[in-house]
């Protein structure tokens, strides 16, 4: 058994030890968790799918138990078997990560009443800033900009109509529970609210079991700006800098980067104060993020809380020095933040989320195993991953494999850095977000900063449709030669010498000449630009 975390860095005493935490995911995360609890000195046990019986993250737990079928209803989202389980296993507390049951105000209530350790705020801030219409009341009681709106449901398309009148339009139309863009509709027309309304409602009881949908104006153009914060029980509420997140296609993040280029020192200072006052109105304590819009002319608005840690933490990470898992588990141990402020970004992050989606064709989902895998590697390249060779993909679950994320002294040389990660990333077996992530790096108004949150939506059919870069053309042509020479030499040796001997040859070429999955991935993607440019 490891030991318990030490918490002497600080004169607050620990309020109780955390020696073995549940970790209530899966996938990149629970691994970055059982990470986390390692360097700790915390024992970390994972739970499991039948489908995720022979993923990454189960072996890099101290221990593992499977929970149930692969259906997430069956399994990750049992929060009463999850707190069951920990309790057989003596665990003191559980950690969610993101998503599945990391925002249910229900479960981290259910898990403080069994006498567990909730990695995460309070079950009362998780409510309080659970609800869009509850998050702006509150964000207008600290006195935090919010967008002008309603804090109230709709009652009808006609209520809808006059507000939209007295904001002007365009507005928007929200679901006020939930998020990842369900239940949200554009309305630039008196004549489109009845209907708006109506497949707003539609979508917000179908995803969230919650048809209550909200009003607000509609800023055009703004960027997607989010405050990290961190809060210990003793009172201490830090902001620690900004992340950009406006690379969005469908409400969905795609990449992420720290600092943000539109925010200047001054705008950092607003924008972090009002976050820790909204923090501060809800009682929040952990880590969280307050996400805000900010316009052309520098204004910002507060649109929501996230309760929990965000999938792009590590760019926070890299440009701060911080362990943001860490300080989860440090703070819900009772540990009291030893500053009061964060230190000045240090040079430039960048994440791309890697999915298993194919961007020519709409990003459709692709399926199937892992049959292949070359990672980056080399100065300021982070992968936070939860796929291996012979990883199965399925539709079980989200689409989201890993995160490559880089860190350089300026965002030019950080756009470098990850253009170069990319095209040395192979991941076979699947499609993959790689080359969209690839010609967003050669992008123009991307290298230039000049984005925001409708501008990867515009961009995005000349973006699939554009032609590689030369640079990778020509490295993707050598691949092809590569690969052709080791098949011919490889089919010459089998005849000479024997198909088993000329099997184990050809290997042997390919440990001296480089992974042949590389050299393929390169292949393929000469053979698509040439039939793209045909």
């Amino acid at each position: 058994m490891h030991p318990a975390v030490s918490l002497k860095q600080t004169a607050a005493p620990a309020a109780r030890p955390i020696r073995r935490v549940l970790i209530a995911n899966r996938g990149e995360i629970a691994v970055r968790i059982a990470r986390a609890c390692r360097e700790l000195g915390i024992e970390s046990i994972a739970v499991y799918s039948e489908a995720d019986a022979g993923a990454s993250h189960v072996r890099a737990a101290d221990r593992s138990v499977l929970i149930g079928p692969a259906p997430a209803s069956q399994s990750y989202l049992r929060g009463d078997h999850l707190i069951e389980v920990a309790k057989q296993l003596e665990a003191d507390a559980i950690h969610p990560g993101y998503g599945f049951l990391s925002e249910r105000e229900w479960f981290a209530r259910a898990v403080r009443e069994a006498g567990l350790i909730w990695v995460g705020p309070p079950a009362e801030a998780i409510a309080a800033m659970g609800s869009k219409t509850a998050a702006r009341t509150l964000a207008i009681a600290a006195g935090t900009p919010v967008v002008p709106g309603t804090t109230e449901a709709l009652r009808d398309a006609a209520q809808a109509a006059e507000l939209a009148a007295q904001f002007g339009y365009p507005v928007l139309l929200k679901a006020a529970a939930g998020g990842g863009g369900k239940g949200m509709r554009v309305v630039r027309a008196p004549a489109e609210v009845a209907s708006a309304l109506e497949s707003a409602q539609r979508e917000a009881q179908n995803a969230f079991g919650d048809d209550a949908v909200y009003i607000e104006k509609y800023i055009e153009g703004p960027r997607h700006v989010e405050i990290q914060i961190l809060a210990d029980a003793h009172g201490t509420c830090v902001a620690v800098g900004e992340r950009e997140c406006s690379i969005q296609r469908r409400h969905q993040k795609m990449i992420e980067e720290a600092p943000s280029v539109a925010v200047s020192p001054e705008l950092r200072k607003r924008m972090g104060d009002a976050a820790v006052a909204a923090a501060k109105a809800a009682g929040y304590v952990n880590a969280g993020t307050c996400e805000f819009l900010l316009d052309a002319h520098g204004e910002f608005y507060f649109l929501e809380m996230n309760t929990r840690i965000q999938v792009e933490h590590p760019v926070t990470e890299l440009v701060t020095g911080l362990d943001l898992v860490q300080w989860q588990l440090r703070i819900a141990a009772g540990e009291q933040l030893p500053f009061t402020q964060a230190p000045e970004p240090r040079g430039w992050a960048i994440e791309c989320r890697i999915t298993s989606e194919d961007p020519a064709h709409g990003f459709l989902p692709s399926t199937g195993r892992i049959t292949a895998l070359h990672l980056p590697s080399g100065p300021g390249i982070r992968w936070d991953g939860g796929i291996e060779v012979g990883t199965t993909v399925g539709l079980s679950y989200d689409p989201m494999l890993a995160k490559l994320i880089v860190h350089a002294p300026t965002r030019e040389a950080a756009i470098a850095r990850m253009r170069r990660a990319l095209q040395e990333l192979v991941i076979e077996g699947v499609e993959t977000s790689c080359e969209f992530h690839l010609r967003m790096m050669d992008d123009p108004d991307y290298q230039r900063g000049a984005v925001d949150i409708q501008w990867l939506e515009a961009k995005l059919p000349a973006l699939l449709g554009a032609p590689a870069p030369e640079e990778t053309l020509r490295a993707a042509a050598v691949g092809a030669v590569l690969l052709a020479e080791r098949d011919r030499q490889g089919r010459a040796r089998q005849v000479g010498n024997g198909s088993a001997n000329g099997a184990a040859r050809s290997d042997a070429v390919d440990a001296q000449g480089g992974a042949s999955s590389e050299v393929r991935g390169w292949a393929r993607l000469a053979r698509e630009e040439s039939l793209r440019r045909s």
